[in-house]
């Protein structure tokens, strides 16, 4: 479920504050959302100056924007990212550093895989986005045949889950891997990192949208300017 607020000035600013800690040669994640969607326009103004980087998408419509703002691309295949710019829907600070829900665009596996392959991960968010603790619903991606069963294991583990409606066609959201996704409310998710366990160990979930631990430093995007939360700070 896409998670709405913040203002597109605090986004612009926490994507392009991000982009501006991008240096020549890097191998850059790209992230999947409207505030990462400010990090690859402004590389992309830093590129045509002249900045050599290449960038690795995280989905169709990142690699979509990259291409129309002239960002080189590559795959994980040919290269590893020095950093990644991703966004996120909540955001709370833990002892592993930050605890994320990631998933409002239906790419968190593939924001999953690039973001974990990267030296750095920074998230660049609007202040809606933090939080105190992650209340959710957590996404999950699953194979469509699994629907049934992973709902009943969600279930199990006290979820409720939903199977994400498209907004302007008829039935379920298909991700650019071509699975469904659950929206799993949770009444609480006190311990983040065993609930990803939890979920990861269901049969026929491809991935879930909790990111526990991966990011190194928080860029927060404000009407009057950027705050970094370093991991650990």
């Amino acid at each position: 479920m896409k998670r709405s607020g913040g203002s597109d000035e605090a986004k612009r600013r926490a994507g392009e504050a991000a982009a501006d800690r991008v240096t020549d040669g890097q191998v850059v994640g790209l992230g999947t959302g409207s505030t990462a969607a400010h990090a690859v326009r402004a590389l992309g103004r830093a590129v045509d100056a002249g900045l050599d980087v290449r960038g690795i998408p995280t989905s169709v419509a990142s690699r979509e924007l990259a291409r129309e703002a002239g960002v080189p691309l590559t795959t994980l295949a040919d290269a590893r990212p020095d950093v990644a710019i991703d966004g996120a829907d909540e955001i709370a600070a833990s002892d592993a550093g930050f605890d994320l829900v990631k998933g409002g665009g239906a790419a968190h596996a593939r924001e999953k895989y690039v973001d974990s392959a990267a030296d750095e991960l920074l998230v660049v968010a609007d202040p809606t986005k933090l939080a105190a603790t992650l209340a959710g619903p957590v996404p999950v991606e699953v194979l469509p045949d699994a629907r049934p069963v992973v709902a009943d294991a969600v279930g199990a583990l006290g979820g409720e889950p939903t199977l994400r409606a498209a907004e302007r066609k008829d039935g379920p959201v298909v991700t650019d891997n071509g699975n469904l996704v659950l929206d799993c409310a949770f009444e609480g998710i006190d311990d983040p990192a065993g609930l990803a366990a939890d979920l990861s160990a269901i049969p026929g979930v491809v991935e879930h949208g909790l990111f526990v631990g991966l990011a190194d430093a928080v860029v927060v995007g404000r009407e009057e300017g950027v705050e970094v939360r370093e991991s650990g700070g």
